[in-house]
């Protein structure tokens, strides 16, 4: 099980935000040999979800409240280092997201781009794609909303 801590970009720790890029950059970036550009100028405006195991971060994702990234409130940034991923710990994130977003926003729709080959992933969290499917940093992507 997963310790979840959530928290505005200013109660970040200095440690806590480093180890969140340095994740990002490992699957994002390295893992998934994709050059672009993760300090988007939106971790500011977003909350931080941070799951923890033995106190080292394994899983993140960030959320906003509707109109800071679309129209309804999201979540982004969802990763799980690699050597976890067998213990679902994206489902873990994913869940406290979705009730950050319910606690912070008072909000159950929510829109996210995915990535496709993790269109099952979020369907059994209750999304459901919308839209034709599109590339993002010349990766396949659709649209999901959860309602």
């Amino acid at each position: 099980m997963l310790e979840i801590k959530v928290k505005t970009f200013e109660e970040l720790t200095k440690q806590e935000l480093y180890n969140a890029l340095q994740l990002r950059s490992e699957v994002f970036v390295v893992e998934q040999d994709c050059v672009y550009q993760d300090i988007d100028g939106k971790d500011q405006k977003s909350i931080h979800i941070l799951g923890f195991k033995n106190n080292k971060l394994i899983a993140y994702t960030r959320i906003f409240e509707p109109g800071d990234y679309f129209r309804e409130a999201s979540i982004g940034r969802v990763v799980v280092v690699k050597n976890e991923r067998q213990f679902k710990y994206g489902y873990d994130i994913m869940e406290a997201s979705i009730l950050a977003i319910k606690k912070h926003y008072n909000q159950t729709l929510i829109k996210i781009s995915a990535q496709c080959y993790l269109k099952q992933f979020y369907t059994n969290l209750g999304f459901k794609a919308i839209g034709e499917e599109y590339l993002e940093d010349d990766i396949p992507h659709i649209a999901m909303l959860r309602k």
